[in-house]
């Protein structure tokens, strides 16, 4: 059973105690068909090793056994929200995650370059992964579109992604993506999901449409894809919840976006590990919890790429003794969810989970890896649960009940 907000709220208390939250997104996979291990196995990370030692571990359900979450879910989860209650859309995430200024009736859709064959199959969802700058020059060409009085603003995020805004009046978030998720297949028509968005996603279709036949010339980002079509929400923040003084760290807009929603301080970062690591240690007197998110991790797994995840998670190891030599209460390792290689793209499969503390038991677990957590203390249990076991270990929860 988890406990519920109301009572956390109760029986949590302001201390000078740290914990610091490490997202490596993606990290769980599956293992390689000629070794056995998965990229986290196969990995060198003697910290993380360590550090298990010193631990407790298990292994999490971001949303639930046999769901494949998305990275707002999953990492919500990690911040103790209901991932399916609190469900948010990727447009808006994106927005808050570039400082877009989201207006309460805006419709907002995370965006994707794609590449299509001729007869209109995606072969492949990312366009490559074209440059920041080059999508930016995409962008120019489809940003301000008026259509039916609706405005469309497009603005670039990073790579092939981008945000489009719909912004006008009678629009309603409740339609379906175009963006099938899979190649091989065309884009999908966006479709209302009430009668109040038909207004909405005959708008979507038209830009999507006017977006084509724009694009049709720029291979190998000749299309694009919408997903996460969403509204500004309203979450109770980290501070009213655990009374804590939360920071985020995050070079990846989305995730700043997410810590936003959640009523984090967003720290201005670098792109690399090492520079979201300074940035921990230049800020680490001034708050009490950090979220700190390395997206690396995921990118290689999405792109198939297991020697890559691999070294992701082999410099993330090397840089983490900076943050055990900072000696806070409380070090959490997890992920948002697994991206395994193999599949090229999220996967349902629990993710790895160290918890360290003085206040801890040690499981006996000395890799940190999958296999060894299914052995671990913790067990197989809820991501949304995380929270309050990180409370607990810094000393942050209070008695409940007589």
């Amino acid at each position: 059973m988890t406990v519920s907000f109301e009572i956390i709220r109760e029986i949590s208390r302001n201390t000078t105690s740290k914990i610091v939250l490490v997202s490596l997104d993606g990290l769980g996979g599956l293992p390689d068909p000629l070794t056995g291990k998965t990229e986290l196995e196969t990995a060198s990370a003697p910290n993380l090793d360590r550090l298990a030692e010193k631990s407790i571990c298990g292994l999490a359900d971001p949303v639930a056994p046999g769901i494949t979450p998305g990275s707002g879910p999953g990492h919500l989860a990690l911040f103790g929200y209901d991932p399916v209650s609190c469900n948010i859309g990727r447009g808006v995430l994106e927005a808050l995650g570039i400082d877009f200024d989201l207006q309460p009736k805006d419709v907002a859709a995370r965006g994707n370059f794609c590449t299509v064959d001729g007869q209109g199959i995606i072969t492949d969802r990312r366009a490559g992964r074209i440059s920041s700058e080059a999508s930016a020059e995409l962008i120019r060409l489809l940003d301000g579109m008026d259509i039916g009085g609706v405005k469309v603003l497009v603005q670039p995020v990073r790579e092939h992604r981008f945000v489009a805004v719909f912004r006008g009046e009678g629009l309603n978030a409740e339609v379906a993506d175009s963006d099938p998720q899979q190649t091989g297949v065309a884009p999908k028509k966006i479709e209302p999901l009430n009668t109040e968005a038909q207004v909405t996603a005959d708008i979507a279709n038209e830009f999507v449409i006017k977006a084509k036949n724009i694009l049709a010339q720029h291979h190998p980002a000749n299309m694009l894809l919408l997903r996460g079509f969403s509204q500004h929400p309203h979450l109770p923040s980290m501070s009213e919840i655990y009374k804590l003084n939360p920071a985020a760290i995050a070079s990846y807009p989305m995730y700043r976006g997410l810590a936003k929603l959640a009523g984090m301080t967003v720290l201005k970062t670098g792109p690399t590990i090492q520079d979201e690591m300074s940035t921990l240690k230049q800020n680490y007197n001034d708050y009490d919890f950090f979220f700190l998110h390395i997206k690396g991790t995921d990118s290689a797994g999405e792109d198939g790429d297991f020697a890559r995840k691999v070294d992701m998670i082999e410099q993330a190891d090397r840089v983490l003794f900076q943050l055990i030599e900072l000696a806070p209460d409380v070090i959490v390792v997890t992920a948002d969810h697994s991206t395994p290689a193999l599949l090229k793209g999220h996967s349902w499969h629990p993710v790895p989970v160290l918890l360290y503390s003085r206040w801890c038991r040690p499981d006996g677990i000395k890799k940190f890896g999958e296999s060894a957590c299914r052995s671990g203390g913790l067990g197989r249990f809820p991501a949304r649960e995380i929270m309050s076991l990180a409370m607990a270990h810094a000393l942050k929860l209070n008695k409940f009940g007589a």
